[in-house]
């Protein structure tokens, strides 16, 4: 899947702070995931069954860091995941977005996982290229 000329889609970032265009699910797949806000096909489980997407449905706004219990514990816990087995932060991606605006953070995004060799999507589950396989430091 090539990166779009344009920018990437602002309804493919989930609740929980996750750019869901760099998600391996939806680089790598003929069926591609339509992102956490959107329908469940392609979604593995665990995104089907995500509490967090259940959480926001039962609130006011769209995004976690809208709520007054954010961060919360499950909020915690995948940051936590993701620091570790990522190197990165889904925290600072949606304070990113209350203090920049969802347009300069995809454009951001957009600078940091395409890839320079071929302009495919680079996941950020594995740093892997979706086009060429290239793998990226």
């Amino acid at each position: 899947m090539k990166m779009p000329k344009e920018n990437m889609d602002i309804n493919m970032f989930a609740p929980c702070g996750m750019n869901c265009m760099v998600c391996y699910k939806h680089c790598y797949h003929k069926k591609p995931c339509a992102g956490c806000l959107n329908s469940d096909t392609g979604k593995p489980e665990h995104c089907r069954k995500c509490k967090i997407k259940d959480c926001i449905g039962l609130k006011e706004g769209n995004y976690c860091f809208e709520c007054s219990d954010y961060p919360c514990k499950q909020i915690k816990n995948l940051e936590k995941s993701y620091n570790k087995r990522y190197q990165a932060s889904l925290m600072e991606n949606s304070e990113f977005v209350r203090e920049h605006g969802l347009e300069l953070f995809m454009e951001k995004q957009k600078e940091k996982y395409t890839c320079a060799k071929c302009g495919g999507i680079i996941s950020i589950h594995d740093r892997e290229c979706s086009e060429c396989q290239e793998k990226m430091k």
